[in-house]
């Protein structure tokens, strides 16, 4: 058998890209270690800042890895955290601002607590975030306008809430947003009309707010609309027609504001597959179409 045989130049350069694979490697475990030490401080400052009355944390601890806490979900190849599901734990105090450094974080689950204080802006870090439900808390302050750099964002839900200031214009740019709800907070000014260039828009929630103004007609642009609440607010003007060529519509909800006008006649055609239809406490005129 003859055996194969390396000159010393050769075997120097076998010698030296193993080395460097080493290094490389050796750099990406340091990296990889690095990053997650990242995600559980970040962890570690949200659970600082919160009250915890029924030990919902109580595994956030080193006994176990901070994948496995409770409400936590890692990502299988980086571990790193991607979803944090903490609903309905009765938490209360605010959220830390260190939420903004789970870099792969996708979803927030947090509702059904009592967290006060602001949205911290460092959300709007989260470049990978597709759902933030932040439902039923105490939260006040504005909607931070950075929220806009969420730009895969599929689900933005804070209502039951007391969020004040106005919808930021800049949300208009979210085009995957497919449900937005701001029901029942204390938000003024007018609905913008950059919402409708959220083309995949479903749900539209704005109902018992303090928002101003008129509809905007480009609300109409949203073909995929299936809901739209804006009921209990300060709403005046028409109801654009654009609205009524939405056949996808399934539930409308208008019900007092001071909206004035007529329904057209011809409603039950254009809105073939409406369902239900909020329209008193206002000052329409007119009969109500036939179905």
């Amino acid at each position: 058998m003859e055996l194969a045989h390396f000159s010393f130049p050769q075997y120097l350069t076998l010698a030296c890209r193993l080395l460097l694979s080493l290094v490389l490697a050796l750099c990406s475990v340091q990296a990889s270690s690095a990053t997650n030490e990242t995600d559980k401080l970040a962890l570690l400052a949200f659970k600082a800042a919160v009250k915890d009355p029924y030990r919902g944390l109580a595994s956030w601890n080193d006994t176990i890895g901070f994948c496995s806490w409770y409400g936590v979900t890692c990502g299988l190849r980086h571990q790193r955290v991607t979803v944090l599901r903490l609903k309905s734990l009765g938490l209360s105090g605010p959220i830390s601002p260190h939420i903004g450094n789970l870099s792969f974080l996708s979803e927030i689950h947090l509702q059904n607590n009592s967290l006060v204080r602001e949205i911290p802006p460092q959300v709007g870090r989260l470049r990978r975030l597709r759902l933030l439900q932040l439902d039923n808390n105490s939260l006040a302050g504005e909607i931070p306008r950075n929220m806009s750099a969420c730009s895969k964002l599929e689900v933005l839900s804070i209502a039951f809430n007391q969020l004040t200031g106005v919808i930021p214009t800049e949300l208009g740019s979210l085009s995957k947003l497919r449900g937005l709800s701001f029901y029942k907070n204390a938000l003024s000014g007018n609905v913008p009309s950059s919402l409708g260039n959220l083309s995949s828009l479903q749900i539209l929630e704005l109902t018992e707010n303090n928002l101003g103004g008129s509809i905007p007609e480009d609300l109409g642009r949203l073909t995929s609309l299936d809901t739209i609440i804006v009921g209990a607010n300060r709403l005046s003007g028409t109801i654009p027609s654009s609205l009524f060529n939405l056949s996808s519509l399934t539930e409308f909800d208008v019900l007092n504001n001071q909206i004035q006008g007529s329904l057209p006649a011809d409603l039950g055609l254009t809105l073939p597959n409406l369902q239900y239809i909020g329209i008193g406490m206002n000052k329409l005129e007119g009969p109500i179409p036939p179905s």
